[in-house]
């Protein structure tokens, strides 16, 4: 079985910029360390990504705090986990979930057995809808969340994303 890696959003907006956690500061080595575990061709990173007129959109409605513009500094991957990733696709995603990874994960599990371990940020918002629509694309796939590699907006809301997960048949290591 081919075990995939696959590393949500660590950006230095949410990691120590405009939407940054002391959780999501704290999880940047050990997200780090599980990327070295993986050859790079078994890593797909995704990167969230907004324009300038990110008020102006749903999203931008609803959070009114601006982030991950692209070509800012905060928009660019966290150093330490950039440096990880070496030559590991990076997927650009407009939204919480990306249909792109999920095809490109579908596609690969055509040809052989996958494994998936979602590790990053945030548990509540992107990861969780990562998650989900790689269970849905992949229902037979084993689909993990390693908790310790991961934080949300809040402790709680870390913790009732990773119930919602186990609801839905994702594994949850700890």
């Amino acid at each position: 079985m081919r075990e995939i890696l696959v590393v949500v959003d660590m950006q230095n907006d949410f990691v120590d910029g405009a939407l940054g956690t002391r959780e999501a500061q704290e999880i940047v080595a050990a997200v780090a360390a599980q990327i070295r575990n993986y050859p790079a061709q078994n890593i797909f990173a995704t990167r969230d990504t907004h324009g300038p007129d990110y008020r102006s959109t749903q999203e931008g409605r609803k959070l009114p705090v601006v982030h991950c513009i692209r070509g800012t500094a905060g928009w660019e991957i966290s150093p330490m986990i950039r440096e990880a990733l070496g030559e590991a696709e990076i997927i650009d995603k407009p939204g919480f979930g990306s249909l792109l990874l999920a095809e490109k994960l579908s596609a690969i599990a055509k040809d052989e057995p996958v494994g998936i371990t979602l590790v990053g940020l945030c548990t509540d918002i992107c990861v969780v809808s990562n998650a989900l629509l790689l269970k849905a694309y992949l229902p037979e796939a084993p689909v993990r969340v390693l908790a310790s590699c991961c934080a949300g907006v809040t402790p709680e809301s870390h913790r009732a994303a990773l119930d919602t997960m186990r609801m839905c048949q994702i594994e949850v290591l700890e």
